[in-house]
């Protein structure tokens, strides 16, 4: 039998959360009279400092702001920083009631590209999630997917071997970033068709 560890390395938002909350971008948008398109694009591409830890969360939204020519107060700030949030808090009940499960028959972990301030939140809503083997958050690390170091801390933290890990993400750039690390990948699109994936998986090896 096999003595090769199975780590399900499972993503957050578009596995086992739900995606930004329709809307949310275009109402921030509309409380400044400023342009949706303007506003999702200037939220996206100052995103990956915030994400990293390498900006605060008033310091990203102090960039995404200015790069409107829209005035900066800590109130406004404030505001938009917890409406964010709360547009990332929604999870998928039947993803999350599976991840649980299948703590009873393997080791399973997190990796989420999330910030700092996002992460706090999450994990007091949603407190099941320290009870995972790990969780490695992007604003906790200072990495994020695709970026190999995030791959790589996990693989450091858990004393693990890169083909030790299943990892599980909505996103075929993630994917194919964690098979360059030589970890098995999936591309989620629902839960019934990861099930056989991961049964495979598990039972891969064995005598």
């Amino acid at each position: 039998m096999s003595t090769a560890r199975r780590i399900v390395l499972f993503d957050l938002f578009g596995v086992i959360a739900l995606h930004q909350r329709p809307g949310t971008l275009a109402a921030m948008a509309a409380r400044f009279d400023a342009p949706a398109d303007a506003f999702a694009e200037a939220y996206w591409a100052c995103r990956p400092p915030y994400d990293t830890a390498q900006q605060s969360a008033s310091e990203y939204w102090a960039t995404v702001l200015r790069r409107l020519s829209l005035p900066v107060d800590a109130d406004t700030i404030e505001e938009l920083r917890l409406a964010d949030i709360d547009s990332w808090s929604r999870v998928d009940d039947r993803m999350v009631a599976y991840v649980q499960s299948l703590q009873d028959l393997t080791e399973v972990a997190l990796l989420s590209n999330i910030a700092a301030d996002h992460a706090d939140a999450f994990l007091a809503a949603h407190p099941w999630l320290r009870n995972l083997d790990h969780v490695a958050l992007s604003g906790k690390i200072n990495a994020a997917k695709p970026d190999p170091a995030a791959f790589h801390h996990c693989v450091v933290a858990m004393q693990a071997t890169p083909a030790d890990f299943l990892f599980v993400d909505d996103r075929e750039e993630n994917v194919h970033a964690a098979h360059a690390m030589g970890m098995r990948g999936h591309v989620f699109t629902r839960l019934d068709e990861l099930t056989p994936v991961v049964e495979t998986w598990l039972h891969a090896d064995s005598a």
